[in-house]
């Protein structure tokens, strides 16, 4: 396993690359490994992101889990920068109710690669995010991304 950290607005960052693709972003303290081209990518994509120089990430990803966990993975991975969309929205997209859909965001390995933080409750209400921080975290990137009106 191949792990490079990044320095964000939202914390320390650890990337994790597995078989040639981006497979997790950790808030938690990682062990940095020697960083690999694809590591070296995604820690670029991600400063850029927080600068506000990119818009959407274009890495190899590889998310594990259930036929419907990466389902609901890219569902969320289709938000664009700057929108967002209610479980229910997605629930419908994928079929399966909102609770579920929730639960499924809320083991999102990748976050902010695949946003996570786009995904509002019902009436675009804020609720969770299983980043450091929370909820102030996820306004955080929501208002870094301009989507700060949303959130009224």
């Amino acid at each position: 396993m191949n792990v490079a950290i990044v320095q964000s607005p939202v914390g320390r960052l650890g990337v994790v690359e597995q078989a040639g693709a981006i497979c997790r972003l950790a808030w938690e303290t990682v062990p940095e490994g020697v960083p690999t081209p694809l590591l070296r990518e995604a820690c670029a994509q991600l400063s850029a992101y927080f600068d506000r120089r990119l818009t959407r990430f274009d890495l190899p990803i590889r998310v594990g889990g259930s036929v419907f966990q990466r389902a609901v993975c890219e569902a969320i991975a289709a938000i664009p920068y700057g929108q967002t969309m209610t479980y229910g929205e997605i629930a419908e997209v994928t079929g399966h109710s909102a609770q579920a859909v929730g639960r499924a965001c809320g083991v999102n390995p990748i976050p902010i690669i695949i946003p996570c933080h786009r995904v509002m409750g019902a009436g675009g209400k804020l609720v969770g995010f299983s980043g450091a921080g929370g909820v102030e975290t996820k306004v955080r990137l929501l208002r870094l991304e301009g989507a700060a009106g949303l959130l009224i």
